[in-house]
């Protein structure tokens, strides 16, 4: 019997009609119906919460494959047996690369420069660098150790990583735990989040944590929206105590008139940090694999214990 796979982009659909695989395409936020029964079902993250559940009402599954890194969002969603894969290898140098971004546009004030180039203003400005800064970096996951590896060459005066567990990496360099933060914290120049949305690193990024950034400092998130409180975040912005540039917020999408798109020294990317073309052929090849494997009777890679 063939496996019922089911697709969200007509590519992957004509890339697997192969014997012994039935794809068919269904896409868990815009289709309008629930989906036929089926064995597999490969996912992007749904831009709608609400489209979440409808991963418990597929009959017969019996493997999830998410075309992304971040699984937390359906862990809930998923019958009981059903095995779960994610796209690790595939996301990481985007979402590295788009941090980099946001970590120099704001620094080297670009929207600023943006600004002034609209009103034909010539205005030399000073900024901050990455060069000489004290950076914290809180993730060492794959997100997290892509995002080291680039901001190594701009030769910050400190690079600190932390994680839940403290250890060494096998690169060599320490991995701090999260608990010892609050010393390196205050002399931070910028704060990078690469941190998966969990129960422990829900608002991890607080009211306290915000107020011990020293004045002046940039935070930059490219996890999830919710391990940062939006509602401490917004009056330190606002007074123009510290900066920001976030690719995730919470909530998202973030509502028209919510006050993060007004406020000072913030850029707002819509989560579009691994929206590149190279992802695409990545996390495509890797979907492709995962059917084949799965169809001849291989054991999955990039397996979540859920």
């Amino acid at each position: 019997m063939a496996l019922r796979v089911l697709l969200p982009w007509q590519d992957l659909v004509d890339r697997l009609q192969v014997p012994g695989i039935e794809p068919i395409l269904w896409h868990i936020n815009d289709d309008p119906n629930d989906a036929p029964p089926a064995d597999m079902l490969v996912t992007e993250r749904p831009s709608n919460p609400l489209m979440r559940s409808r991963v418990s009402r597929i009959k017969g599954i019996k493997h999830v494959h998410l075309l992304s890194i971040g699984y937390e969002w359906v862990l809930e969603h998923l019958p009981k047996g059903v095995t779960l894969t994610n796209s690790r290898g595939a996301v990481e140098d985007a979402t590295a690369e788009h941090c980099l971004a946001l970590t120099l546009a704001s620094l080297r004030q670009l929207p600023q420069a943006g600004q002034q180039q609209r009103e034909r203003r010539w205005t030399r400005t000073w900024t901050g660098s990455l060069h000489g800064s004290k950076v914290v970096l809180l993730g060492a996951g794959g997100v997290g150790s892509e995002i080291r590896t680039r901001l190594l060459p701009f030769r910050p005066a400190e690079l600190a990583v932390f994680a839940r567990t403290e250890r060494v990496h096998e690169q060599g360099f320490t991995i701090y735990s999260l608990d010892r933060l609050w010393a390196f914290l205050p002399t931070a120049d910028v704060v990078i989040a690469a941190l998966p949305h969990t129960q422990e690193t829900e608002s991890i990024i607080d009211a306290q944590f915000l107020s011990s950034m020293q004045e002046g400092a940039l935070l930059v998130n490219v996890g999830r929206g919710p391990i940062v409180d939006t509602e401490a975040l917004l009056p330190e912005l606002q007074s123009g105590r510290l900066h920001a540039a976030l690719d995730v917020t919470d909530p998202e999408p973030l509502p028209e008139n919510h006050a993060l798109w007004d406020a000072p020294n913030c850029i707002v990317t819509p989560h579009m940090a691994g929206d590149t073309g190279q992802f695409i052929a990545l996390v495509s090849q890797l979907a492709v694999d995962q059917v084949l494997n799965i169809a001849e009777g291989y054991e999955p890679v990039n397996q979540i214990n859920n």
